[in-house]
């Protein structure tokens, strides 16, 4: 009874941990694998994941379902990424009206977070030599590059959205490298992660109820077509991803680990709370929208706060409510590393 009970709850809370990595995904500038790696269970997540071969499917068609799920780890892989399933569609949603209407808040709150987790992955390091330095340096370089690359415009050419799905998974596998600012930068942020996923849902609440309608909406169906599309790209980069990260991990764990750190050090300015948004204008002076009737954004402003405002204190209690999140994280997570 104990032992079913344990499992029980093993289960309930790697579903948790999926539902933390969608949230943290779909935040930009903040990444999924950050998560993983605090809580415990990155190197888990990799080596389960650069399973799903060739070789996984050769097991699947000669020997049945049950060993091919025992190779490829499929109790923990299924489990997480039902919780990020879920995210997508609860959290999620939670998550673009809180960014909509508190956004300074919610970026303070991930801020802490990053910048907590930091001091805890540090320590993965267990000798830090010219080399680590070294690889901590092009880490950093790499995540300040990306800090300051400018947007593009939005695009939903579907090889580019394929792509798109590819590059955007990175953030799920890569902990400091924000799969969805990323997709901010690529233009197709606002396309892919809100009107395409929240497409998807109201889909799935209509076929629920037997409610065929959709298919003669063209814009429904457009955004349908690019979820599977994106969906294919993120599947393909998850398997590229992990076999090349689960190698070098293996290989270079302290190099990986230090580059892993750079670009988490490197990336924290993309959280900064205190930034302004900067919209591109046309020849008229007037701000650009997208296909979907959203401004373009053309780069962030960013700025130090006024200490003696209000609103500074409320966010640095957001910070240090992060900090203390991973923290917590950090103490269970630890245990069972």
């Amino acid at each position: 009874m104990n032992l079913f009970s344990s499992t029980i709850k093993k289960n309930i809370l790697l579903v948790f941990k999926g539902i933390a990595m969608g949230a943290a995904n779909k935040v930009p500038g903040v990444s999924g694998g950050v998560v993983a790696f605090v809580a415990g269970f990155y190197e888990e997540l990799i080596y389960s994941l650069q399973k799903i071969n060739l070789k996984a499917f050769t097991i699947l068609v000669n020997r049945g379902w049950k060993p091919f799920v025992q190779y490829i780890n499929g109790r923990f892989l299924g489990l997480l990424f039902l919780g990020v399933a879920i995210s997508y569609f609860s959290v999620s949603l939670l998550l673009d009206f809180l960014i909509n209407n508190f956004e300074t808040e919610v970026f303070g709150l991930f801020f802490g977070m990053i910048l907590s987790s930091l001091y805890f992955i540090y320590h993965d390091v267990k000798k830090w030599n010219y080399k680590t330095i070294g690889f901590f340096l092009i880490g950093l370089g790499c995540g300040l590059l990306i800090m300051f690359t400018k947007p593009t415009t939005e695009n939903d050419y579907l090889p580019f959205v394929f792509f798109c799905g590819f590059i955007g998974v990175s953030g799920m596998t890569l902990p400091g490298l924000s799969g969805s600012f990323l997709l901010l930068l690529l233009g197709n942020y606002s396309l892919l992660l809100v009107d395409a996923v929240n497409a998807l849902y109201f889909t799935i609440a209509e076929l629920l109820q037997f409610n065929l309608k959709f298919v003669n909406d063209p814009e429904r169906v457009r955004l349908l077509i690019l979820v599977l599309v994106f969906t294919l790209g993120s599947i393909t980069g998850l398997i590229v991803f992990s076999n090349a990260l689960s190698w070098v991990l293996k290989k270079y764990k302290e190099n990986t680990t230090a580059t892993i750190i750079g670009f988490i050090a490197g990336s924290l300015g993309v959280i900064w709370p205190w930034k302004n948004k900067i919209y591109k204008i046309d020849s008229f002076n007037e701000i650009l929208y997208n296909a979907v009737g959203n401004p373009i954004i053309a780069y962030y402003d960013y700025f130090l706060p006024n200490f003696r405002e209000s609103s500074f204190w409320i966010v640095l209690i957001f910070i240090i409510l992060g900090g203390i999140t991973v923290a917590l994280l950090e103490r269970y997570g630890g245990s069972k590393k």
